[in-house]
């Protein structure tokens, strides 16, 4: 089944809305179930400023908190039998009719109360009956038992009447009178986690979660539409792009109007286009060139056997030399391709040793002295430096050295200059070889070490050679860990530096 885009983004954008509002969901159940009872009794106590009034207007007229009822029992019910005494005043004073309360518990008779000491001292209150409770309007019935757990305390925090105080968490209100505390009025936090407004806030939460679902649903359709089509375009491009070089049609390339990492990406891919289509135009010119290499040697030796064939020429010591020219090569010419396609792979054979390099080029050097003497060129050799230790292989570096004398004696004018130097710069080991005019143009510098590139294209094999002498020593320094560099020489001619790590003493 294909699974696009579009329906990727649709569903991450979904998942990812639906989990933030469940998130959301449980910090607000979290909130709501822990921070409830204390927001709750807060109200309560905004609730209790009748009933602070009224006791502090007892005190007053007491002058004392003597006029509470005795007894353990009567001062549990004293708050409640107040709360429901100002509830029922209040409700005939609006003129709404209270429905009977419920009887209220016998109390236990309590002692008479002892004459006062002052007979000019107001006498205690005595308890107050507990009246019918009308429902206060709009209030309901109090779910939250408010009149259960309302303390009064002393100024000192003595417990004087309601509820008896526990260890429970609550809150409290002072009780003034002519500027000055006189008591308080503490009222017990609620600690179970279904208050009712708690239950019912929570309750119309989930009943809107079907529409937090729908709008999830729909928001997600709109953002994975507009996303799809914000990427889908250049992700199009990409994949028609990738099938067009699967086409082999390599000069195709991508619009770079992005600055995000399909920008970059288009980027990329048209760079790998360009260096597919240099790499299959160097494999044609390779193959072209390597046919033409080939045929040469091969038409020259059809050519000596036909004429032997035919009787045109004999098999003389002479015929038989020149065929034995061209196989010779078109063997070295075999041997380089051969070279050169295993470096390509990484497999030339490189039995690296301690060896001296500079003793090494002074022994090709000896070997192209009489040569360059009959071109009438000068040879001069600099300084011995020291260290000159490398790790190589003596083989391959000979051919490096000989095919870099070759070019030297082959493209040196008559009288010219060949000069041979070695220095240590920047901790390695560099050997110099310069020759005197002719130079060679800039723009061919930097394909010196091409396959069959020349810089006479038109110069034929015998005076030009076949164009790998150059670029199978560029592979045999790579393979050494060296570095083979051209430059224009002072001489007029060209530079080739060679650069070697010295080995470790």
């Amino acid at each position: 089944m294909r699974f696009s885009i579009g329906h990727r983004l649709f569903l991450s954008v979904l998942l990812a809305i639906l989990v933030v509002a469940a998130a959301a969901i449980a910090l607000m159940r979290h909130k709501v179930m822990g921070s409830f009872s204390e927001y709750a009794v807060q109200i309560e106590l905004d609730r209790l400023e009748e009933l602070s009034q009224d006791l502090a207007r007892g005190y007053g007229k007491q002058g004392s908190w003597d006029f509470l009822p005795t007894g353990d029992f009567a001062r549990q019910r004293f708050i409640a039998a107040e709360m429901r005494r100002l509830q029922g005043a209040r409700a005939q004073s609006t003129g709404i009719t209270a429905p009977p309360a419920p009887p209220a518990p016998p109390a236990p008779p309590a002692p008479p109360a002892p004459a006062p000491a002052n007979p000019l001292a107001v006498p205690p209150l005595p308890a107050l009956p507990v009246p019918p409770a009308p429902p206060v309007p709009g209030a309901g019935i109090d779910q939250l038992g408010l009149q259960d757990r309302v303390t009064l305390l002393d100024a000192s925090g003595r417990y004087l009447a309601g509820r008896k105080q526990g260890a429970e968490p609550g809150a409290q209100r002072p009780l003034e009178w002519a500027g000055k505390v006189v008591g308080y009025l503490r009222v017990a936090r609620v600690m179970r986690p279904s208050d009712a407004l708690a239950a019912a806030f929570l309750g119309e939460l989930k009943s809107s979660l079907w529409g937090i679902i729908a709008a999830s649903v729909a928001l997600s359709a709109l953002a994975a539409v507009a996303l799809a089509a914000h990427f889908r375009k250049p992700i199009r491009g990409l994949a028609d792009g990738a099938q067009a070089l699967a086409e082999g049609r390599f000069d195709t390339r991508l619009p770079v109007t992005r600055s995000d990492e399909l920008g970059e990406l288009a980027h990329s891919f048209n760079r790998l286009a360009e260096r597919l289509g240099a790499a299959e135009t160097s494999r044609r010119q390779w193959v072209a060139d390597t046919s033409h290499e080939l045929r040469t040697p091969l038409a020259v030796l059809r050519a000596q056997l036909e004429a032997i064939e035919d009787g045109v020429r004999s098999a003389d010591p002479a015929t038989v030399a020149a065929m034995l020219r061209q196989v010779l090569a078109l063997n070295k010419l075999i041997d380089q391709l051969y070279a050169l396609a295993r470096a390509d792979v990484g497999a030339l054979d490189c039995q690296r040793q301690p060896i001296d390099v500079w003793a090494l080029a002074r022994e090709s050097a000896s070997a192209f002295a009489e040569r360059l003497a009959a071109a009438g060129l000068a040879f001069d050799i600099g300084p011995v430096p020291a260290p000159c230790t490398v790790m190589g292989d003596p083989d391959r570096l000979r051919q490096v050295f000989g095919n870099l004398f070759e070019n030297a004696l082959r493209y040196t004018t008559l009288g010219g200059r060949v000069v041979l130097s070695g220095a240590l710069a920047d901790g390695a080991l560099q050997l110099v070889l310069e020759d005197s005019a002719p130079g060679v143009p800039d723009d061919a510098l930097d394909r010196l070490s091409e396959r069959f590139y020349r810089v006479d294209a038109s110069r034929s094999r015998t005076s030009g050679g076949a164009g790998l002498g150059l670029a199978l020593c560029q592979r045999i320094m790579d393979a050494h860990g060296a570095t083979l560099a051209f430059s224009h020489s002072p001489l007029g001619g060209l530079r080739v530096t060679l650069a070697f790590p010295l080995a470790a003493a």
